[in-house]
């Protein structure tokens, strides 16, 4: 994506269901969760570059040993820096013992961090909060072992107010309106709960205080208390969770807005944002690892017992369809198909536009992750010719010479790498006039790539803001002298907010709410943004389920080609000299390439949950009175 946008989070959760000693004798190591935890953050380090942090829970310690740690990054490179300070620990101790280096027994009682149960998580800082206070996991600790929860989560809240006031009316006083800490305190609350009730069941029963504690760990039902605490929440969430006595969860929103897969064996379970991961880094096969149905949590106990259990009800999947555009690693078996054929559904637009001549058009993408799509627009391309060149030799007949033939079998789609991201640049220079030279040279192009006469065809994966390609991307290609440039979106137009993790909080910064605007504007039709905008700020007080989503009559009047043919004026430097063309998918074909995913507000204003319409009105109510502020 040649825009910049601050996006998702990523967790893993690994729970090792042998003793550690069994990793020592098979792995030559006692450090095997430590090591595999490194190696699932950094292979989800796509999901965040802000952040990082890991937390460890060892099972069946004495009182007095300590048995979770944490350490989180807000560091350049967060998750180099936190496996240096955890590698760092666990070297000095081993320096300083080195009797002890085969001893599991001991190394599990002295040095931090290893342990039967690790959790990690990798963000972006959104809402300018890029702390280590806002770093994951969270931490609720208690004396009482089974109360301690430490909680990170790829996820955001749409109803933080209320679920904020619910604790309230609850007694508690929460530190902070925030969704982390108030989903946190909400699972806490009923943690809580559950324990002092068991606690009271067990005393009953004959049993002494300190015989109750195994016996809490044994009975406490994680998925009711699950249940109770998410009965309130609206918005998309993957929730992991782990409990101080050894229970850990992972739980999937109803809608599967936000990914969650596994795998387990005899010897491990592991959850995580995205598949390839951990296919990658436990050499296992993509049936093997299996998605977290939506509504569901996988549950492991104590006692290594794992359970897939439905939390809440689901409801219609709406999978975030922008993770297979974009988000996700492209190495996942479906996500790389899918994003093929993204490529392959927009080339009848593309033929449209360079009037069926592939003789004068060059096929390139902006670097990196437009790749793939490219792929598949090539490929289809070449399909398109072959069918050409075999109703050519067909006309021909039987008569046909070497040479026609020769001709004939020689035409195939030109591809160039054009493009060059120097992902070395940094524009360090403040001054507007200076930065937006410096800009320009985010990307650089191959010399002597595309003639004149050519068409000069480019593929992006989306197209949001459209800032770098007017400050950079046009400007630079257009050095190389195309006399038409058609810029492709693999995505259909992003016209709508999220609000369930992607930091895509205002409506003014689409460029395709620009073009609506500018089209009002040509129009005479400026009378109906002040109706939205009244419609909007009359439903302030509704019930989240009666909103309506009138942010949609913005767009209402136009079609897709006048929005993408006013964006392509907007985004269109004034000295440019070829003529610029800019094309989308539809959403029929978002549909078609990713039929799982059908998740697609952020293209047609569908939100999955009621609170998506609640924060595209307030969004448009922000713009129309000139507040440059988050909707959520």
């Amino acid at each position: 994506m040649s825009d910049a946008i601050k996006h998702e989070c990523g967790i893993s959760l690994i729970r090792l269901l042998k003793p550690l000693e069994y990793y020592k004798e098979k792995y030559g190591t006692a450090f095997y969760g430590v090591n595999k935890m490194y190696l699932m953050m950094e292979k989800q380090h796509n999901r965040g570059q802000d952040g990082a942090g890991f937390a460890s829970i060892k099972l069946d310690v004495q009182p007095g040993e300590r048995y979770m740690s944490r350490v989180r990054s807000a560091n350049q490179q967060p998750i180099q820096d936190i496996f240096d300070q955890i590698n760092a620990r666990i070297n000095t101790a081993l320096t300083e013992n080195p009797d002890y280096k085969d001893d599991v027994a001991w190394q599990k009682k002295n040095i931090p961090y290893i342990g039967e149960l690790l959790m990690g998580h990798v963000r972006y800082g959104t809402f300018g909060k890029n702390s280590i206070e806002s770093v994951h996991p969270f931490l609720r600790q208690n004396n009482w072992m089974h109360r301690n929860l430490i909680v990170a989560g790829n996820f955001n809240m749409t109803n933080v107010d209320e679920l904020f006031g619910n604790l309230v009316t609850l007694g508690q006083h929460p530190k902070e309106m925030a969704d982390t800490v108030t989903v946190m305190e909400k699972i806490g609350h009923f943690l809580d709960d559950a324990v002092a009730k068991l606690y009271k069941q067990i005393k009953k029963e004959g049993y002494n205080k300190q015989e109750a504690s195994p016996l809490i760990a044994e009975r406490l039902n994680v998925a009711k208390i699950l249940k109770k605490a998410s009965k309130n929440w609206d918005g998309g969430y993957t929730m992991g969770g782990l409990l101080g006595h050894g229970d850990s969860f992972v739980f999937r929103d109803p809608a599967g807005i936000r990914p969650a897969y596994f795998y387990q064996d005899d010897e491990i379970v592991v959850v995580a944002s995205e598949r390839p991961a951990i296919q990658t880094v436990f050499n296992v096969k993509f049936d093997d690892v299996k998605e977290l149905d939506p509504g569901h949590a996988i549950i492991v106990k104590k006692n290594g017992t794992v359970a897939i259990k439905q939390i809440l009800e689901p409801t219609e999947r709406k999978a975030c369809s922008f993770e297979r555009i974009y988000f996700s690693r492209g190495s996942d078996k479906e996500i790389y198909q899918e994003r093929k054929k993204l490529g392959k559904l927009v080339f009848p637009q593309i033929l449209e536009s360079i009037d069926g001549d592939m003789e004068n058009t060059v096929f390139s993408y902006i670097p990196n992750t437009a790749e793939t799509s490219f792929f598949g627009m090539v490929k289809e391309a070449q399909n398109y010719l072959n069918k050409k060149k075999e109703e050519q030799i067909l006309a021909l007949g039987p008569n046909i010479t070497g040479e026609q033939l020769h001709k004939i079998l020689a035409v195939r789609p030109r591809i160039e790498k054009v493009a060059i991201k120097d992902a070395k640049l940094r524009t360090f220079i403040t001054q507007d006039s200076s930065r937006d030279d410096l800009v320009t040279h985010v990307y650089d192009i191959s010399y002597g790539s595309v003639k004149p006469t050519d068409n000069l065809v480019i593929i992006d994966d989306s197209i949001v803001r459209g800032t770098t390609l007017k400050r950079s991307i046009l400007k630079i290609l257009d050095r190389l002298s195309p006399k038409k440039i058609v810029v492709v979106s693999s995505a259909p137009q992003i016209r709508y907010p999220d609000c369930y993790g992607i930091d895509m909080a205002k409506l003014e910064d689409f460029v395709a709410f620009k073009a609506a605007q500018a089209l009002h504007e040509e129009h005479g039709t400026t009378h109906k943004i002040k109706e939205i905008y009244e419609k909007c700020l009359a439903q302030k007080a509704s019930k989240d389920k009666d909103v309506v989503n009138y942010v949609k009559d913005f767009y209402a009047p136009f079609t897709a080609e006048q929005i993408s043919k006013k964006i392509a004026e907007i985004l269109s430097p004034d000295e440019i000299k070829a003529e610029v063309e800019i094309i989308y998918q539809s959403i029929e074909g978002l549909h078609e390439a990713c039929p799982k995913n059908l998740g697609d507000w952020y293209f047609t204003g569908n939100y999955p949950t009621p609170g998506g319409n609640r924060v595209v009105n307030r969004a448009f109510i922000n713009f129309f009175e000139g507040k440059n502020e988050r909707a959520y």
